[in-house]
């Protein structure tokens, strides 16, 4: 049984849609981010970044895994179960070259979109103007990958695609039409409809998320609380 340390943002539903898809037996281990829950120095253990998700493997050659950052822990789970990740060397580092394209860039820029669009106390002309405007770069070179091929990492679903979609799933809140993104909205819907990710989805709205952005979550979430 894995141990999956959780909170349902885009983050999180990257690794509870893996667990889904590959139908692997594990444990939700609530981590209230706007509780400071992520600063607990077990979960620090495990995760020295406090930040979700994070991933114990309980045995593995007679001792435990610990996994934190969700890129890593996609391609361990692919490597672990031999699924969404392929063996051979162009089409592996196909997947994997977008993977960290969103990690580096997609996850990142939609970050600050929302923050500076929705969370920030002031209002901010200029970063609300880049990071919409590079959000919506980045939907254009998703777009593009995708006119040429069915999935983000290929002509297979993949890390890759469990990665991207939840980042586009709040592309209201982005200031994007995805309907600007013929390719893109074409596989969003497809990704959309899987059961998997259907159940990952409601495994993540039976957590509450504490109602309101109150003060105490600000302190948390926007790097005012513990150090």
């Amino acid at each position: 049984m894995l141990d999956l340390y959780y909170w349902p943002t885009p983050n999180g539903h990257k690794i509870t849609i893996f667990l889904e898809e590959a139908g692997l037996a594990y444990r939700v281990m609530p981590v209230n981010i706007g509780r400071g829950e992520q600063f607990a120095p077990d979960f620090l253990a495990i995760a020295p970044n406090n930040r979700m998700p994070a991933l114990v493997d309980p045995d593995v050659d007679g001792e435990p895994i610990r996994l934190f950052e969700s890129g890593a822990i996609l391609q361990y789970l692919a490597e672990k179960t031999g699924r969404f990740l392929p063996s051979e060397i162009r089409a592996r580092f196909t997947v994997l070259q977008w993977l960290y394209w969103q990690m580096a860039g997609l996850g990142p820029m939609a970050g600050q979109n929302h923050h500076f669009a929705r969370y920030a106390p002031e209002k901010i002309p200029y970063a609300i103007d880049r990071y919409v405007r590079e959000t919506r770069r980045l939907y254009g070179v998703l777009d593009r990958r995708l006119a040429e091929s069915r999935f983000v990492g290929g002509p297979e679903y993949s890390i890759a695609d469990m990665a991207c979609y939840p980042w586009i799933v709040p592309y209201r809140d982005q200031q994007q039409d995805i309907e600007g993104f013929t390719h893109l909205k074409r596989w969003f819907t497809e990704i959309a409809a899987r059961p998997a990710v259907v159940r990952a989805y409601a495994a993540g709205a039976r957590i509450s998320q504490g109602g309101a952005l109150d003060e105490e979550a600000r302190r948390h979430l926007f790097g005012q609380g513990r150090p």
